[in-house]
């Protein structure tokens, strides 16, 4: 029988708790860290909390792992604090072996599954789920759907493999976090299952993020990049086409506005809240200017004019062009997909999970919206960012073989076909575009494989969770007018260098990426 089980509210929330409890609650927060780049002291609740792991690792190694944690402290201030992380910690622990016993005993295998909510519909994966479990009557699997938050998603996975836990065995990852999970040792190498195809079939940029050395960690599920959905009806009553230049689509939104004369009615709105969205936001305009974020040494390029102009033009849209609300500094996905849903934007930069359901019945502009590739300038094309989410094995589960045959199926040509049909998500297999069967379903397919194709990768680099954190503060501030772009920039590459400065040489190597 299949159980599909929702993960413990309670076990993630205090998982959570250590990570956002100085967040909720002023007396619980520990004195101010002063961080110092010459000398590194452990910080007690590092040790304490590493001496209870299996997997004992050095502050520096943490580090590289792309693990943020406390660099320095000054004196005995931080021992209540400690104790209270200790006691959430303990809770933490044994409510997740309390979730492990649950899996243990006697009985079938037990084959679990993690990964996060999806946006898009659930039911064709259950369907899925249930199909390999009617081919597989001996296995006991469990789906278990963690929190939709990513950041979440990816401290549950750091807190748990760092302690070797084996009560999951495959799990999806985002596109980012595959080369930390490899270089941590989480993942098993899946190269041996593949065979000589390997994944030839699958989309080269997505199979980049999965690769290290020749080997392969990771198989893509489904692919995402960043599109430009525009209000097609309001283009051709103003005679206008799809913006190609950054320029047109200013010119078009302001053109737009004007004539429309509603003070609800936005420009362009896009992902402006300080997270990863914004960083792939930054990076979309960054490479419109023909820049980059780290070349393939390593190195920081945020200083170069290029970087400079694309995130001065990022916040142009709202100071001086005005074509982007002020709020949007705040906005994610969903903020920008139901706004633009209520007809209260031209334009809007999102993923393509937003098409299926800009178009379906109730929906306010169903039948009005277009999609087209994102602008670039006058010089460069633009170029999206790819994201998606990968699957990958736990190297500590005890059933491998069994796992693979689970990640083989879900990212098979047919199961990929009916999540594409069914749910809305976009393959990673390119059989699945070319399928006149899928075509015919679902046009939308042939409009969305050339913006698929054209993605390009954030830097494929164990320590893009850690540069990750130092951009989102900084680019959050350019983008607010709170820091002038070149000041911000700056800083972050300030900071980006401090970081490449503990690591060695060798392992500042950013994986070369196809344009």
């Amino acid at each position: 029988m299949l159980h599909f089980l929702r993960v413990r509210e309670d076990c993630h929330k205090t998982i959570s708790d250590l990570h956002l409890a100085t967040l909720v609650h002023p007396a619980l927060s520990p004195p101010p860290l002063q961080f110092s780049p010459d000398v590194l002291h452990e910080n007690p609740v590092d040790a304490t909390l590493r001496s209870t792991m299996r997997s004992r690792r050095s502050h520096a190694a943490l580090l590289r792992l792309g693990i943020m944690a406390p660099i320095c402290c000054e004196d005995f201030r931080l021992l209540p604090f400690t104790l209270l992380l200790l006691r959430l910690g303990i809770v933490a622990l044994v409510c997740c072996l309390g979730c492990a016993r649950e899996q243990q005993g006697e009985g079938p295998p037990s084959l679990v599954f993690k990964h996060p909510k999806l946006l898009s519909r659930e039911e064709p994966l259950r369907a899925l789920l249930a199909q390999f479990q009617r081919a597989h009557p001996h296995v006991q699997l469990q789906e278990e759907v963690l929190p939709s938050s990513s950041d979440q998603q990816h401290l549950f996975y750091v807190t748990n493999l760092e302690a070797g836990a084996a009560d999951f065995d495959v799990f999806a990852l985002d596109v980012i976090w595959v080369p930390e999970f490899r270089r941590a040792g989480w993942l098993h190498d899946l190269t041996a299952y593949l065979g000589p195809e390997g994944l030839k079939d699958f989309f080269p940029h997505a199979v980049e993020a999965a690769t290290y050395a020749g080997r392969i960690y990771a198989v893509p599920w489904f692919l995402d990049a960043g599109v430009l959905y525009y209000r097609r009806d309001l283009l051709d009553q103003y005679g206008l086409a799809p913006p190609r230049t950054l320029a047109e689509l200013t010119g078009a939104a302001q053109r737009i506005l004007a004539g429309e004369a509603n003070p609800r009615l936005a420009g362009f709105v896009w992902q402006g809240k300080q997270y990863e969205g914004l960083v792939c936001v930054a990076l979309e305009f960054i490479r419109a200017y023909g820049g980059e974020v780290l070349d393939e040494q390593g190195e920081p390029l945020l200083t170069q004019p290029a970087a400079v102009a694309g995130i001065g033009a990022l916040r142009a849209l709202i100071a001086q062009d005005h074509v982007s609300p002020p709020w949007v500094t705040t906005a994610d996905e969903e903020t920008a997909r139901h706004v633009f849903a209520g007809g209260e934007a031209v334009f809007m930069r999102n993923w393509p999970y937003a098409w299926a359901l800009l178009n379906a019945e109730g929906s306010l502009v169903r039948g009005r919206v277009g999609v087209t590739a994102l602008p670039g300038s006058e010089a460069h094309p633009g170029a999206p960012t790819l994201g998606g989410w990968h699957l990958g094995i736990n190297r500590f589960s005890r059933h491998p073989d069994l796992a693979w045959e689970l990640v083989s199926f879900l990212t098979s040509v047919e199961s990929q076909r009916s999540l594409a049909l069914a749910g809305g998500l976009k393959p990673t297999r390119i059989a699945v575009y070319k399928d006149p069967r899928a075509q015919q379903e679902d046009p939308a397919l042939a409009l969305f494989f050339p913006l698929l194709w054209s993605a390009r990768p954030r830097p494929v680099t164990p320590f893009y969770l850690m540069l990750s954190q130092v951009l989102q503060g900084e680019l959050s501030a350019a983008v607010a007018g709170i820091k002038p772009a070149e000041v911000a920039l700056s800083e972050a590459e300030q900071q980006i260098r401090r970081i490449l400065a503990l690591t060695p040489a060798e392992e500042r190597h950013v994986q070369a990426t196809t344009e």
